[in-house]
């Protein structure tokens, strides 16, 4: 596991959108990158991770990289695929680089599944610091009282416990790519941070977004597969 920072902002805000029920944190963070002023300044390279990268319109897109925003002094990690079992050392590497850094606070963006059937997108937070529950509050988001949090999510609140750090939870009603649930996530945002960030966009846009990470993840299965396939002639 390393992290490589070209530049290192002093106290950002670190937000994090990694794939997960929906793709609603990776696609939120997508959004940000591409809607505010932002530059690649680095990467986080998993061991355990297949090499794998995407072209997506000329451009590569490393399975891990980190954008900063200087307007806002924004820290964005921003993934595009899964990689179970790596989850306890890429919070650990986060948690670590937010104390280098002297960072004001986490924010996680996530998906959380719904059941009642109904066609809408609440918001739901959950946080560590009563500080930050006051700001969320005040942006009409509710509190997440009760549910199971997993993955990478998870894991950085497992080890987040002195970092400041909150979690924007938006419902889903899919496990597909969920553009609409991801423009909750950022209409949150902007209200929190004061962003002046318009979320319509994304929902006019919702397809292309959509149908971007739907091949990503695509590919990356049937690179995975390959890969695999590899391995086993390679053992036989």
């Amino acid at each position: 596991m390393e992290i490589i920072l070209k530049e290192k902002p002093k106290s950002p805000i670190i937000i994090q959108g990694f794939p997960g029920i929906g793709m609603v944190g990776a696609i939120a963070a997508e959004f940000l990158i591409q809607h505010l002023e932002t530059k690649l300044v680095g990467k986080i390279i998993v061991d355990k991770t297949p090499p794998l990268v995407a072209v997506h319109e000329g451009r590569l897109i490393e399975p891990y990289s980190i954008y900063y925003n200087k307007k806002y002094n924004l820290l964005i990690i921003h993934s595009i695929v899964a990689t179970p079992g790596s989850e306890w050392q890429i919070a650990d590497s986060i948690v670590a680089l937010a104390n280098e850094l002297k960072a004001a606070q986490i924010i996680s963006l996530e998906g959380i599944g719904s059941s009642d059937g109904k066609n809408t997108s609440k918001t739901f937070y959950y946080c560590n610091s009563a500080r930050l529950e006051k700001v969320l509050q005040k942006a009409n988001i509710e509190s997440l009282k009760e549910g199971i949090i997993m993955g990478q999510t998870s894991a950085l609140l497992s080890k987040a416990d002195i970092t400041p750090i909150s979690c924007i939870f938006a419902e889903t009603h899919t496990n597909l790519p969920d553009s609409k649930a991801a423009a909750e996530l950022i209409k949150a945002l902007d209200v929190i941070l004061d962003l002046k960030i318009d979320y319509k966009p994304l929902l006019k846009i919702a397809a292309q977004f959509e149908e971007k990470f739907r091949g990503i993840m695509v590919q990356s299965e049937k690179a995975k597969d390959l890969q695999s396939k590899k391995q086993m002639s390679y053992v036989g």
